[in-house]
């Protein structure tokens, strides 16, 4: 008895009626897989090389329920390969060693490639994914593996760049739809042959509700038919009642590491793109996800400061305060400064020339263009700087009218800092141009007493 039968003949074993709505629905062909059409797509260069079996080391990325186990075990359908697959959570070396020992036999006798399927690959740690690299790079197993966590932080690099990376989205409505009717229609592996009644009210909530989850939706409606009896009638009726009672709580996908990442971005960019509502929703989701609110607070203090600046001074005031108050009252109550922050930030008038003022003057410094303090700004605070000539023919500007009195600073003329006309920026950009006029004017001056 073969430890991994070839399944060219059965590339899957006969899928029990008891096993779960999700497992039955398996797409036996590309007309029962339903999204992914950006990669599937008819004339798709993926789609083609599974079709000819021409499939190389891949490593399928997505949220969870988007099809990256259906697919793998499509492409086994379509592989005259042996097939074997494995549970990152649950193998171990062992494994990996007996699989691999297997597919070399299998290579030696007949001349067959072994597709090991390898679900929840990020779960593998470094030697695990490394024990892989020999037997792929040689060609003994064609790798699929199946990871919800981005495979460029979660998978080594040397496995990544010998494999392709495939990236899944969440279904979409009309593509949840389409499954959730050929599991309403399908005779053999679905409810076809129920007396059964679904409301479009009740399919349109299990879809809004399950967030392009395919595996979610048919489980939620799985236990709404088996747990439904039917009326006096004999007839299923599944309504919408029955369909909120199946999803129960809408759940938040925010499980992975590129999550955190994502909604992070798109919470910065709401606010330096002046949407308050969208901030606010970014900022509940990450609440609502279990996201440590200081974290969510220190991030606010960076946008103050990076996205607003001078514009509005008092938002990094506001920013650090609301970072103070979850220090003080925790949460749940701390999430009402934090809202109150988010929108005065998402509100405020909005400038990046500080930002960009302290970065052009640490790349001209990091080029190595670098000039000495002059003479008359050097420190003159200690006995003998005198005899230095340190801080000789300095102009203290508190002397004159207006506290400004012309004066180089800089050993040669640089501009940084170009304050933007938003806000407050606004004011500080005239009194930039207002001194400007002096020096000039007092450039003129001194030219004229140095002519003859």
């Amino acid at each position: 008895m073969e430890l991994f039968p070839d399944r060219t003949k059965t590339k899957d074993p006969i899928t029990p009626p008891s096993a779960p709505l999700a497992w039955r629905m398996r797409p036996e062909d590309f007309s029962e897989y339903f999204g992914q059409s950006h990669v599937l797509g008819p004339g798709k260069l993926l789609r083609r090389a599974i079709e000819a079996d021409r499939v190389s080391s891949l490593i399928l990325y997505g949220p969870p329920g988007c099809g990256k186990t259906a697919l793998a075990h499509l492409i086994a359908r379509y592989s005259r390969a042996i097939f074997t697959d494995l549970n990152a959570v649950t193998a171990g070396i062992s494994d990996i060693r007996q699989v691999i020992a297997n597919a070399r036999k299998t290579k030696a006798a007949t001349g067959q490639k072994t597709l090991v399927l390898i679900d929840e690959i990020h779960r593998f740690n470094k030697v695990q994914q490394s024990a892989l690299l020999p037997d792929v790079e040689q060609g003994y197993i064609t790798l699929v593996g199946a990871s919800t966590q981005n495979p460029f932080f979660s998978i080594i690099p040397a496995l990544s760049s010998r494999s392709q990376i495939i990236e899944l989205k969440p279904l979409q409505p009309e593509e949840l739809l389409g499954l959730l009717n050929r599991a309403i229609q399908d005779k053999n592996r679905g409810y076809g042959n129920y007396a059964l009644e679904v409301e479009e009210a009740a399919k349109q909530h299990l879809i809004k509700t399950t967030e392009g989850d395919a595996r979610k939706l048919l489980n939620a409606f799985e236990i709404g038919v088996s747990t439904t009896p039917p009326n006096e009638a004999g007839l299923i009726h599944f309504d919408r009642t029955v369909a909120e009672e199946s999803i129960q709580k809408k759940g938040v996908v925010y499980e992975n590491k590129d999550d955190h990442y994502d909604v992070i971005s798109a919470f910065i960019k709401s606010i330096r793109g002046s949407d308050p509502d969208a901030a606010i929703y970014w900022m509940a989701k990450m609440i609502y996800a279990g996201e440590d609110p200081l974290f969510i607070a220190r991030r606010l203090i960076i946008s103050a400061a990076e996205d607003i600046g001078n514009a509005d001074p008092d938002a990094l005031g506001i920013a650090v305060a609301a970072h103070r108050a979850i220090e003080a009252i925790g949460m749940p109550e701390g999430r009402i400064p934090l809202a109150e922050a988010v929108t005065y930030l998402a509100a405020a008038p909005k400038s990046n020339a500080a930002y960009l003022a302290i970065d052009a003057a640490l790349n001209e410094i990091s080029a190595g263009r670098t000039m000495p303090v002059p003479q008359h700004l050097k420190d003159a605070h200690y006995k003998g700087a005198k005899q230095l000539e340190r801080g000789l023919d300095y102009i203290y500007p508190h002397d004159f009218p207006g506290h400004f009195i012309p004066q180089d600073y800089l050993p040669e003329k640089r501009a940084y800092y170009h304050p933007s006309d938003q806000g407050k920026e606004q004011d500080i950009a005239e009194r930039m141009r207002l001194w400007q006029t002096i020096k000039e004017a007092a450039k003129d001056k001194s030219l004229q007493k140095k002519k003859p």
